[in-house]
């Protein structure tokens, strides 16, 4: 009898292990013929998480174990008066975006993991500074998401401005599922809306509900790492991790349930289901998603005319799979995938820059520039 239920429970937990199974998804394609190369432009970079362009062409990269570094004419310095961060699991020292009008005003904008505020550990905290002879001044906190938590996952967490100087940043539910992304009294699991200089914006969608955290614009989010303006409608893009299978990508919309935990495409990281249901009433549905998972870093829309067939899609680079995934769209409609950088490493954030080239930060490596031949 034993030797004739051990086969059965084996089947059983295959059975109760295994990912869902996406029907009908669209070809993940890798040509043969490439036409492009990639050439590294930054070397001995050990985890870089955001990057941006400075006026002159120069780049600010952050490191996520602290240092912020200026890349200027082949040389890297180590700016100044950076405030200490809590570097632990995947916190550490994150985002970084200029303001729009940074050429007058002179913001720099950075959200890292701080240790400051309530409990032990961290949270995400975002800043404004401004650099002047390679030290940041002017620090002003915008927003510290509370309270901290000693656990090192899902701290989101990335920033951008939409077209009418909106500022929007990611903080992850911080590993506490179950609590923290529904209910809109807490943080973790949002994505937030505040004015520039940190103000609440008067039409933020739970400015009249008691006790909610008024700068939430959006909840029900897992863990977002990528976010990006669409280069022609203007909506704040977005994509975040799920368990396993389940990487999502989402529009930004006002007061929006995106459903973390209560449904999901994916499971468990054992395998085991932690809930039933992919869709319910109130919940928004993916523009895509992912299954398996290919953990999702980095965001951003292909614009200018140095690469015609990829303009006006998306790019999503992959830490798992060692690649770039252009996600090619009709409208919000996903019509095509194809690899890019294929083995380049464990991809960390992808970026246009101001001189139209595509920009790709690798853990490990640097930060290598998509050439097309």
């Amino acid at each position: 009898m034993k030797k004739l239920l051990l086969p059965l429970l084996c089947l059983t937990v295959m059975a109760s292990c295994a990912q869902r199974k996406k029907k009908d998804d669209v070809a993940l394609k890798t040509k043969d013929n490439r036409n492009y190369t990639t050439e590294k432009v930054v070397n001995n970079l050990d985890n870089p998480w955001g990057m941006t362009w400075l006026p002159d062409g120069s780049m600010l990269i952050t490191e996520k174990a602290g240092a912020l570094i200026h890349f200027k004419d082949g040389n890297k310095t180590e700016i100044k008066n950076v405030p200490e961060v809590y570097n632990r699991g995947q916190g550490g020292l994150l985002d970084i975006e200029l303001h729009p009008n940074y050429a007058e005003n002179g913001w720099i904008y950075i959200t890292y993991a701080s240790t400051e505020g309530e409990g032990d550990g961290g949270n995400t905290k975002l800043i404004r500074c401004k650099l002047e002879n390679g030290s940041l001044t002017n620090i002003e906190e915008l927003y510290k998401a509370a309270p901290n938590s000693t656990r090192g996952q899902h701290f989101g967490s990335r920033i951008e401005f939409d077209n009418d100087g909106y500022l929007y940043f990611s903080i992850g539910e911080r590993g506490n599922r179950d609590v923290n992304p529904q209910d809109i009294t807490r943080d973790g699991g949002k994505i937030y809306r505040l004015n520039d200089d940190g103000s609440i914006p008067n039409d933020n969608p739970f400015m009249d509900k008691p006790n909610a955290k008024k700068a939430i614009f959006t909840y029900g989010n897992r863990n977002p790492q990528g976010m990006a303006k669409h280069p022609t409608t203007g909506k704040i893009w977005m994509h975040e991790h799920g368990p396993k299978g389940g990487d999502e990508i989402n529009i930004v919309e006002k007061g929006a349930n995106y459903g973390w935990p209560v449904v999901s495409y994916g499971v468990n990281y054992s395998g085991t289901k932690f809930t039933d249901i992919t869709e319910k009433p109130g919940m928004k549905q993916p523009v895509y998603y992912w299954v398996p998972s290919i953990a999702p870093c980095g965001m951003d829309f292909v614009t200018g005319d140095r690469y015609p067939d990829w303009k006006g899609h998306v790019l999503v680079g992959s830490l798992k799979f060692n690649y770039v995934e252009l996600v090619k769209l009709n409208g919000t409609e996903v019509t095509g995938r194809e690899k890019i950088a294929q083995d380049i490493g464990r991809v960390r954030n992808v970026k246009m820059g101001p001189d139209g080239y595509i920009y790709i930060a690798v853990q490990g490596q640097g930060i290598f520039k998509v050439i097309s031949k």
